[in-house]
C-alpha cells in the first residue's frame, strides 16, 4: 500500500488539474463557513451516530486550508439544499479531518487528499468513493442517478435505443438473464450497486434489444460495452469477486492516455490506483504530428497488448502532458520518448530516448528480471554540518541503514506547511542530541528522492520513523512537540547488536538458568 500511496502522491498532485481545475480560490475561511446551512458538520463524536441514521449519505472529508476544498463549498451548499428535499432526501456532510480529534477518521476512510467524498450506505455497511462533478448542478444529478435503482430495467426495443443513445460515450455494462431472480442476477445487482459510480449497468431478459456487434448475445452473461479496443467483452462468471475482476481488467483500454480530457478521467483514476505494474511512454513529439512518434505508440500499444496477460496496465502522454510526468520520475525533456516501468513494489525502470524496435525486447527483458533498478536521487550534500542532516536516496544505505546508529528519519516535501512547521521542532530536537553520537536527526525529500516502499509507508507529508542502532524500524504517530519525539527516541533506541552481543559477555559468565522452581524464566537469545 505504502508504495501504491507514494507514487499516487507525485503522479496525482501533478495531475490534481484534472480532476479539480488548476485555479486555487482565496476565500474567506469564517465567509466560506457562513456557507454551510444545508451541510451536516461531522465529528468524530457524532460521525457514527449520523451515518447509521441514513441509507445514502455522502461526507467531505476536508481541510480548512485547502484551496479546492474552498471551491468546492459554495457549490456543495448548493446541492445540498436540492437534494435535502429530493424524495428521499439526500444528505451531504462534512468533516475536517485536518482537526487533531478527527483525524482517526481520515485514516479510516483511507483520506489522503482533500477534498476527498465518499458515499456511505446502508446506514455504514457500504462506503464508496463519489468520483462525479464538483458543481453543483452535475452533483445533483450525480448523485440522483446514484441513489436509485443500481441497474435499469429494458423493457423494450425503445428503452434499449435510448439507453445506448445516452451513453454512447460510457462504459456499459449489460446484464442479460433468463429472469431477474437467483444468485446469478443476484450477483450482479450487488456489484452493480458497488460499482456504479464509475460504469453505466442496465439488465434484460430480452436478448433481441441488445446490440450484438458481432457477438452473440447470450443469457446469462454480462456485455462490458466500451468505446476501445474489442467493442464487446463478455463474461459469464457471475461470483462477486470475478465479475468484479472481469469489470477491473476489461474496462481500462490497452493504453490509457494522460489527457486532461473529462472523458479520459474514469480511465486515468483507474490506471492510477491499480496496485498492478504500470508501463508508461512519455512522448517527445506529437502523436499527430509526427510520423515516428505514431509508430512508436503503434509498437507501444501492441506490447501492452501482449502483456495484459503479464499484469502489466500501460499509459502513454502526449508531448504537452510529459513535462511534469517526466520530472516525477527523475527525468528531462530531452530524454524523451522515454518508457518507464513502476512495479508493484515501487521500483522503477527506465529507457531514454525509446525508439519502436527496443519496446518490445525492453519488456521482455525486464519480465525476464534482467534490468537494472533506476533510483531517483539528489545528489549526496557535499557538506552537511546543519543539526537535521540531509540524506538522499543515494546516501540512505550509509546514512541510515549501516550507520549503527538510531536516525529518526523525517520524509517530507518542500511545499507541505505542516513540514515547514515541524521543521524548526527537529532543530531542536537535534540539537538536544548533538553530544549523543548514537542518534542523528535526519531528514528525506521524497518529492525528489524514490522511497524504499518496502521499509518506510510514507502515505503523506510530514512522515517520521526511527531507524534503530539494531535495525529496527519505528513509525512515529506522536505529538509533534520537543518534548514527545525526545521521549520516543530514548524510548525506543538501541545499541547496535554487535555492542549488545560484546556487552552479554563481558564481566562475570553466568550460568543458563534453564528453570528455577515457582519461576517463568524467558531466555533472551541473541
Amino acid at each position: 500500500m505504502g508504495k501504491k500511496a507514494l507514487f499516487l502522491l507525485g503522479l496525482l498532485a501533478l495531475s490534481a488539474v484534472w480532476v479539480h481545475g488548476s485555479e486555487d480560490v482565496d476565500l474567506d475561511d469564517e465567509a466560506a463557513e457562513s456557507l454551510q446551512t444545508d451541510v451536516l458538520t461531522l465529528e468524530v463524536g457524532n460521525f457514527t451516530e449520523t451515518v447509521e441514521k441514513h441509507d445514502f449519505i455522502v461526507v467531505e472529508f476536508y481541510a480548512p486550508w485547502c484551496g479546492h476544498c474552498k471551491r468546492l463549498a459554495p457549490e456543495y451548499e448548493k446541492a445540498a439544499t436540492i437534494l435535502k428535499n429530493n424524495d428521499p432526501p439526500i444528505i451531504l456532510a462534512k468533516v475536517n479531518v485536518d482537526d487533531e480529534q478527527n483525524k482517526p477518521l481520515a485514516t479510516e476512510f483511507d483520506v489522503k487528499g482533500f477534498p476527498t467524498l465518499k458515499i456511505i450506505k446502508n446506514k455504514g455497511q457500504l462506503v464508496q468513493e463519489y468520483n462525479g462533478p464538483r458543481e453543483s448542478d452535475g452533483i445533483v444529478s450525480h448523485l440522483q442517478k446514484l441513489s436509485g435503482p443500481p441497474s435499469v430495467e429494458l423493457k423494450s426495443a425503445e428503452e434499449a435505443e435510448k439507453f445506448f443513445a445516452d451513453n454512447e460515450k460510457n462504459l456499459v455494462l449489460i446484464g442479460v438473464f433468463d429472469k431477474l431472480e437467483g444468485d446469478e442476477y443476484e450477483s450482479f445487482v450487488k456489484v452493480a450497486d458497488a460499482l456504479r459510480s464509475d460504469f453505466e449497468f442496465a439488465h434484460s431478459t430480452s436478448a433481441s434489444f441488445i446490440p450484438e456487434d458481432g457477438v452473440p448475445v447470450t443469457a446469462p452473461s454480462v456485455r462490458l460495452i466500451k468505446n476501445f479496443d474489442e467493442k464487446i467483452t463478455v463474461s459469464t462468471d457471475f461470483s462477486a469477486a470475478g465479475l468484479s475482476k472481469f469489470i477491473e481488467e476489461s474496462s481500462l483500454p490497452y493504453v490509457t492516455e494522460m489527457s486532461k480530457k473529462p472523458e479520459h478521467r474514469a480511465a486515468l483514476m483507474k490506471f492510477f490506483e491499480s496496485t498492478k505494474t504500470k508501463l508508461f511512454l512519455f512522448m517527445a513529439k506529437s502523436v499527430e504530428e509526427d510520423a515516428e512518434s505514431k509508430d512508436l505508440l503503434k509498437k507501444f500499444t501492441e506490447v501492452a497488448k501482449e502483456n495484459k496477460e503479464n499484469g502489466l496496465i500501460a499509459l502513454f502522454a502526449q508531448s504537452d502532458e510529459s513535462e511534469n510526468a517526466l520530472q516525477f520520475f527523475g527525468l528531462e525533456t530531452a530524454d524523451a520518448p522515454a518508457a518507464v516501468i513502476q512495479d508493484d513494489k515501487g521500483k522503477k525502470f527506465i529507457l531514454k530516448t525509446v525508439v519502436s524496435s527496443k519496446v518490445g525486447p525492453w519488456v521482455s527483458a525486464y519480465l525476464k528480471g534482467e534490468l537494472k533498478e533506476h533510483i531517483k536521487s539528489e545528489p549526496i550534500p557535499e557538506t552537511n554540518d546543519e543539526p537535521v542532516k540531509v540524506v538522499v536516496a543515494n546516501s540512505l544505505q550509509s546514512e541510515v541503514l549501516d550507520a549503527k546508529k538510531n536516525v529518526l528519519l523525517e520524509f517530507y516535501a518542500p511545499w507541505c506547511g505542516h513540514c515547514k512547521k515541524l521543521a524548526p521542532v527537529l532543530d531542536e530536537v537535534a540539537v538536544s542530541f548533538e553530544k549523543d553520537h548514537d542518534v542523528v536527526i535526519a531528514k528525506f525529500d521524497a518529492t525528489t528522492n524514490d522511497v524504499p516502499g518496502e521499509l518506510f509507508d510514507v502515505q503523506g507529508f510530514p512522515t517520521l520513523y526511527l531507524y534503530t542502532a539494531g535495525g529496527v524500524v519505528i513509525p512515529y504517530d506522536g505529538d509533534r512537540s520537543k518534548e514527545d519525539i525526545i521521549n520516543f527516541i530514548n524510548d525506543n533506541r538501541t545499541k547496535p547488536e554487535a555492542e549488545e552481543k560484546k556487552e552479554s559477555t563481558v564481566g562475570e559468565v553466568a550460568t543458563p538458568v534453564e528453570s528455577v522452581e515457582g519461576v517463568d524464566v524467558v531466555k533472551d537469545e541473541l
